[in-house]
């Protein structure tokens, strides 16, 4: 009941990208970062509503992040149509980096602007993006801001699993808490983030999170810890981004959620896999135990109304959030136990991964968790 009053309020209360009081400011250059691996059948797409941009002084650097398909093919393409795109081909990553961040940090090397957005190549954007994201930083006097897209579904498990992940998110990452400055909540969404220059470089750039396997999570608390001033806003309606592509994907971003909560520390990442396996999961099977089992005691009568509470909540909180968050069909929230099994699982299936020392499986890297250390999530 307490999750769901937040996230009510969370939907209510969040500021939106495009409303603010706006103030005259200058038109500072602006670099957007895109590192891309293996991006051939979504890039354009990226590259397309970049390039369209309505704000006059940017450039794009986008980096082919050693890709074995035709992204690289398709950025030179870009690169020689549009003198605003300069292509980047990532040297070879350094052993003790993570394949992204140093993708990221090959961009930022190539970055002229005052103020540097990162994004990822399979973020789509409306013509006005890029001006509304300047005048709301600096009309605020801001020194980072980042955007909760329209997450696009492809699939139906990602459909049916997503809204329980977001209702597990919204227990620690709303934009309420990270939009407030007595909390430690700081983090940044991948798929668009706009910070100064000089406050990156302050942080440590890239290079501060090379090892983190969430680094933009990792770079927005570096904000926030710095004392920055960061905000996290709503902008479903002028970008969109994709979280998983199929069954593959999912399930590997799942597990990547949990091990950098597991190597941070053994105790963090169980006590959070049984706060979630309890919040989201287990009420239904409860459910179903004491309804088959039920006689006339006191416990089992107890054990049945606050079982079906619980998984009544559990279905409201996955409705309200999969058609005012993520804006899918009302007939996904009905399979909430499905979808909150998956997520259990995949946290499970991350926490053993990530004990046995074996490699994770992202964006068409394998990750070897080998004497990693993170601090990106902090819950």
């Amino acid at each position: 009941m307490i999750l769901i009053k937040s996230m009510l309020k969370s939907f209510k209360e969040t500021p939106y990208l495009d409303k603010f009081n706006p103030k005259e400011h200058e038109k500072p250059k602006v670099s957007v970062i895109v590192p891309a691996r293996n991006e051939e059948e979504l890039i354009s797409k990226c590259l397309d509503s970049l390039l369209d941009q309505d704000y006059e002084n940017y450039e794009i650097i986008a980096i082919d992040d050693s890709s074995e398909d035709a992204t690289g093919d398709i950025i030179k393409k870009y690169a020689k149509e549009n003198s605003k795109l300069i292509h980047v081909s990532a040297r070879p990553k350094p052993k003790d980096w993570m394949g992204k961040n140093w993708a990221c940090m090959e961009g930022y090397q190539k970055a002229t602007g005052e103020l540097l957005v990162y994004t990822d190549s399979d973020t789509k954007y409306s013509k006005n993006v890029l001006s509304l994201a300047v005048s709301h930083l600096l009309s605020l006097n801001l020194d980072a801001l980042t955007v909760i897209p329209k997450m696009l579904c492809f699939d139906n498990w990602t459909r049916i699993t997503l809204p329980m992940l977001s209702t597990f998110l919204h227990t620690r990452f709303s934009a309420l808490r990270v939009n407030d400055p007595s909390k430690k909540t700081g983090y940044f969404f991948g798929s668009f983030y706009i910070i100064k220059k000089s406050v990156y470089e302050a942080i440590g750039t890239h290079e501060g999170v090379k090892h983190e396997i969430i680094e933009d999570g990792a770079l927005g608390k570096k904000v926030k810890e710095g004392g920055y001033n960061l905000r996290m806003v709503r902008g479903e309606h002028l970008l969109e981004a994709v979280w998983a592509r199929n069954k593959p994907t999912l399930w590997n971003g799942l597990k990547r959620l949990m091990v950098p909560l597991f190597l941070q520390g053994k105790s963090i990442a169980v006590g959070i896999f049984v706060a979630v396996l309890f919040l989201l999961f287990m009420p239904f099977p409860i459910l179903i135990y004491s309804t088959i089992f039920f006689d006339n005691s006191m416990s089992f009568m107890m054990l049945l109304i606050f079982s079906t509470l619980a998984s009544i909540l559990i279905y409201f909180a996955g409705f309200f959030d999969a058609t005012k968050g993520l804006q899918l069909r009302k007939i996904y929230s009905l399979f909430a136990p499905v979808g909150s099994f998956i997520v259990v699982s995949g946290f499970f299936s991350g926490m053993v991964q990530a004990n046995s020392k074996n490699s994770i499986s992202w964006r068409g890297r394998s990750y070897s968790m080998k004497e990693h250390v993170t601090s990106s999530l902090s819950l």
